[in-house]
């Protein structure tokens, strides 16, 4: 059974006996979720919610990397030394997550640990501090817009519909902000993004800005999209534009920044440092606000996070900057669309 249904029909379970209080009684459940994704990270990430009387000073929990008396340590651990990956702040299923990470109490917690996964169950948002140490929104995923509409979920529909999505979601969640120096960690990354942003574009349905993009793909790769597999094909060989671009533009950028610069790669300017003609002229129609598909802004803004996160020196310590690409591409477009790498090839 995926994690994602085990979690829905045991908060279901609890709210069903009409006895839980909003915050505390689904406490377990969802160390049991944080903990099955930790499991699956290297290392091991475990997250430790207590139900004492925490005060005003203490989140609810943390997330640590070392397993020695954790478990046993509850409060004193978060007393005892920073949870590597950040604390987690619970609130009920009613309230929403954007207004408790703008409170008082969360920007507390972000100023002493630097990072919060802010949680009302049903809705996930990691906030953590940019380079001027201020509170900056990093990812978020939602089960459902509301209270009534989460209850109303079916734990099996959900998992199948979206349970790796969210799996994937909580890893990088649990990921913290370490810094980044192989190239397929950085393709992981990268690559799960533009499965989002796929998914963005292909919710969209179809867009008469569209229609100029798929022209001009067709005719840089010398082929046609055609049919339902050709719509899908076009759609993903988009995103993989896209995301190409940036990776590469990032690449050429990192090798003119003095090995201390405090600047960061902005996705916005990449247009004006690719080399390869063809996705230069694809990225120059595509990300414009006129041309972007809803939603994908935002998936580009969290990779600007990412590769923010990059340590540059021991990354091209491995090779050159003009070949990162291909160090970098293959692992991405394999975990992206191995379908699309089969039929396409790397270009």
């Amino acid at each position: 059974m995926g994690l994602l249904r085990t979690y829905l029909e045991r908060l279901q379970a609890i709210h069903s006996t009409g006895e839980a209080v909003p915050e505390t009684s689904y406490y377990g459940q969802l160390e049991g979720l944080l903990n099955g994704v930790g499991k699956t990270l290297s290392p091991v990430v475990t997250c430790v919610l207590t139900t004492k009387n925490r005060g005003a000073g203490l989140p609810d929990g943390g997330l640590f990397t070392a397993r020695e008396a954790v478990a046993e340590a509850g409060d004193s651990a978060l007393l005892a030394r920073a949870p590597e990956r950040g604390v987690v702040e619970v609130k009920g299923v009613s309230q929403d997550v954007v207004r408790i990470a703008r409170s008082t109490q969360v920007q507390r917690y972000l100023a002493r640990y630097g990072k919060v996964l802010v949680c009302t169950y049903r809705d996930f948002l990691v906030i953590r501090l940019d380079a001027d140490g201020k509170a900056q929104n990093g990812e978020r995923f939602t089960l459902a817009p509301g209270e009534d509409s989460f209850w109303a979920l079916h734990p099996k529909d959900t998992e199948n519909a979206r349970g790796a999505e969210f799996v994937a979601y909580l890893q990088r969640a649990l990921q913290g902000d370490a810094p980044l120096s192989d190239p397929a960690d950085l393709a992981w990354f990268l690559a799960a993004y533009a499965r989002t942003g796929l998914s963005r574009v292909e919710d969209a349905g179809d867009m008469k800005t569209l229609a100029t993009l798929r022209s001009a793909l067709e005719e840089a790769l010398g082929l046609r999209f055609e049919g339902k597999d050709g719509d899908h094909f076009f759609r993903s060989a988009l995103v993989q534009t896209l995301f190409y671009g940036v990776f590469a533009a990032w690449a050429f950028w990192s090798e003119q920044q003095p090995a201390q610069t405090t600047e960061r790669f902005k996705w916005r300017q990449a247009q004006w440092t690719l080399s390869v003609p063809m996705v230069r002229v694809l990225f120059q129609q595509l990300a414009t606000p006129a041309s972007l598909p809803v939603g994908l802004d935002e998936v580009l803004d969290w990779t600007d996070d990412v590769l923010a996160r990059v340590d540059r020196n021991l990354f091209f310590q491995r090779f050159e900057a003009a070949e990162a690409v291909q160090y970098f591409y293959e692992p991405f477009l394999q975990a992206y669309d191995p379908e699309l790498r089969r039929e396409l090839g790397v270009w």
